[in-house]
């Protein structure tokens, strides 16, 4: 440690610590909400400049691969919640042993950490997922290429994110060098899925069993990484809007998932040749997400505050969108290194448009901040907030 860990400092009136392993963004984002709910944030940073670490206080520097150093922090908090979903299992089996409260629960966090127990848990569930399968070798991904159709996708069960550890397998061959590196351990293969469209979904359910479902929004996908998201998705059957809810309320209930999750999904023509629409669930995320930043300034409770009532135990907030639409962009590192000289421009330009950048240094393809921008005309919002994140990238200087 190089900071102290000792208890983080309370406002009166008995109102609790909420730690947060990890000092990225998304805790950052905690960081309004905790202060208009009167809660003191304390954070077990990777670095004294981390996201989070920047502007929480009690921001104690550790490994959280350590037991001991985390079981050390965690002492001062009264809930800990997660930043990220990669704290070893060891970790959290010393909380645990502690009797710290943890939401999500370590028992519901695995099917977020392993993508092949998640699929084996929701397929058990009747959850609607793609053809998948275990397989540990180059003939046993060809065998299911042959029956399924190629390409595949090919996944590392643990330890991706943002495309990382996701391949697209054209013969089997080309995935030799991932089974090598693997040694044997299984990895995941599902077909690659005709979609139309990528949705999302988030929800906050709480240790008492209270739910909330925020509307099904629509996302982008660039290279990998989520650049923008509409909120709510358009042209969206209702039905199928109400199936997608109604599949995100079963996981949450039935994998026991506390807090925030995302549930990502792929929109695709039902197989049964009626012409509809139906899903199947890509990923869970069990935590704010990406896809769910447009709610913080599109809806009355925001995922970030929403996270830090269900981790209390607090009654959920309403999650009805302000306003007909609003639309989310991603801000990507690009050729500005000093991004605060922009606001002024952008801030005189569309006074309507929420900023959201996260304290980063800039890096291509690294996620430094978002926009937010709500109204009555989709099209004139997503030109906004496209704008927007161009010129914060250099793309545009006017």
């Amino acid at each position: 440690m190089t900071r102290s860990t000792t208890q983080a400092p309370t406002a009166p009136g008995g109102f609790p610590v909420v730690g947060i392993i990890g000092a990225g963004q998304l805790a950052r984002m905690c960081t309004a909400p905790a202060v208009e709910l009167a809660l003191t944030l304390s954070i077990f940073a990777e670095s004294e400049d981390a996201a989070a670490a920047l502007v929480v206080p009690h921001s104690p520097v550790g490994d959280y691969t350590d037991p001991e150093a985390v079981r050390e922090w965690a002492r001062g908090c009264d809930v800990v919640t997660f930043d990220h979903e990669h704290v070893p299992a060891d970790v959290l089996s010393a909380l645990e042993a502690d009797g710290v409260p943890m939401h999500p629960k370590p028992s519901a966090l695995r099917f977020a950490q392993d993508k092949l127990a998640m699929r084996e848990r929701l397929e058990g569930l009747g959850v609607p997922c793609p053809a998948w399968r275990a397989v540990v070798d180059v003939d046993e991904l060809a065998a299911f290429g042959d029956e399924h159709g190629w390409p595949v996708v090919l996944k590392t069960p643990t330890g991706g994110y943002d495309g990382k550890g996701v391949r697209v397998v054209k013969a089997a061959e080309d995935a030799a060098d991932w089974f090598a590196k693997a040694e044997g351990a299984p990895l995941l293969v599902e077909e690659a899925v005709d979609f139309t469209r990528e949705l999302s979904v988030m929800i906050g359910r709480s240790p008492s069993g209270q739910v909330a479902v925020w509307p099904v929004v629509e996302t982008v996908q660039t290279d990998g990484i989520c650049t923008e998201v509409l909120a709510p998705a358009p042209n969206l059957d209702d039905a199928l809007a109400g199936r997608v809810a109604e599949a995100a309320v079963t996981i949450a209930r039935e994998l026991d998932v506390t807090g925030v999750m995302a549930v990502e999904l792929f929109e695709r023509v039902a197989e049964n040749g009626s012409g509809q629409s139906d899903f199947v669930v890509n990923e869970l995320a069990m935590r704010p997400h990406n896809s769910g930043h447009w709610s913080m300034d599109g809806a009355v409770t925001g995922q970030f505050e929403q996270h830090l009532r269900a981790v209390l135990d607090l009654p959920l907030g309403d999650v009805t969108a302000r306003a007909p639409w609003t639309v989310m962009g991603n801000v990507i590192g690009g050729s500005y290194e000093e991004l605060y000289p922009t606001y002024k421009h952008l801030m005189a330009r569309d006074p309507a448009l929420k900023i959201h950048l996260y304290g980063k240094g800039v890096r291509p393809g690294r996620k430094i901040g978002h926009v937010n921008v709500s109204g009555t005309d989709l099209v004139g919002l997503r030109g906004r907030a496209r704008h927007a994140c161009d010129y914060l990238e250099g793309v545009v200087t006017e």
